[in-house]
């Protein structure tokens, strides 16, 4: 992508969205930062190169509402990039069917409802970037995960349908799998860990255990700056592969 170009980020607030709504400002990019409560935006709002606007990616009023309001304030949408999502953790078992679906709704029909909202945009202009965000637990599982997992599989598989449907007409669909990130998403997450180890029955001891495994993990990895370089890096290469994979550490990307 060439700079001046028009790109609609979610996930903001913090994070891989943040850093990439930053990076990409810095590279000459003009940038739609959104975010579920635009306060959490003042800090990176620089007209005309950052603006902001709301998002409730579980609102497809809002999703259509938001690539409505890109079109008249800019004309086009060259890029998307989906970055919001949690990570809700438990056994599979005592995870509810509200919070798989609550999971679902953020990870992976936010995303898809997006990519609906700006291919008609895309496929008239003939051009386009849609970046999905997703996970190393994109491809691997990790145990007491399978909330996020199951997301991030479901996304990746959508993306690679996406990827063979929108290429005639000159749309990109790449897909970024982070390792651990220390952000406020590893913050979140230890948020959510909290009451499982207090709570009595079957997977308490379990949960100690991958508790402290997802501590390290956390702790060996890189911050949001790192993470929003595979992002912007799928924007400004405009041959760049299918996906960019992140190390533990993100010393970087990989792409296939």
């Amino acid at each position: 992508m060439a700079a001046g170009q028009v790109i609609l980020i979610t996930g903001c607030s913090s994070g891989i969205g943040r850093a990439t709504a930053l990076e990409a400002a810095r590279r000459g990019f003009r940038v739609f930062a959104s975010a579920r409560d635009v306060a959490d935006l003042a800090e990176i709002a620089r007209p005309p190169s950052v603006e902001t606007l709301a998002l409730d990616v579980t609102d497809q009023h809002a999703i259509w509402a938001a690539a409505a309001f890109v079109m008249a304030a800019a004309g086009r949408i060259d890029a998307l990039v989906n970055a919001a999502g949690y990570a809700h953790y438990g056994a599979v078992e005592e995870v509810s069917p509200e919070e798989w679906r609550a999971q679902f709704d953020v990870n992976f029909f936010g995303a898809v409802d997006l990519a609906r909202a700006v291919l008609p945009h895309m496929r008239e202009a003939r051009r386009g970037t849609i970046v999905m965000v997703s996970s190393v637990g994109g491809r691997v599982v990790v145990p007491f995960a399978a909330p996020y997992c199951a997301s991030k599989h479901a996304l990746e598989a959508v993306s690679d349908s996406l990827r063979v449907e929108a290429a005639p007409f000159g749309v990109r669909v790449v897909v970024v799998e982070p390792g651990p990130v220390e952000t406020r998403f590893a913050e979140k997450a230890r948020r959510l860990v909290a009451p499982l180890l207090a709570r009595p029955g079957p997977y308490r001891a379990l949960y100690a255990g991958a508790e402290g495994a997802m501590n390290g993990d956390f702790q060996r990895g890189g911050g949001s700056a790192e993470g929003s370089r595979a992002s912007s890096w799928t924007l400004s290469r405009r041959a760049a592969r299918e996906r960019a994979t992140g190390s533990t550490r993100w010393r970087g990307c990989s792409s296939r």
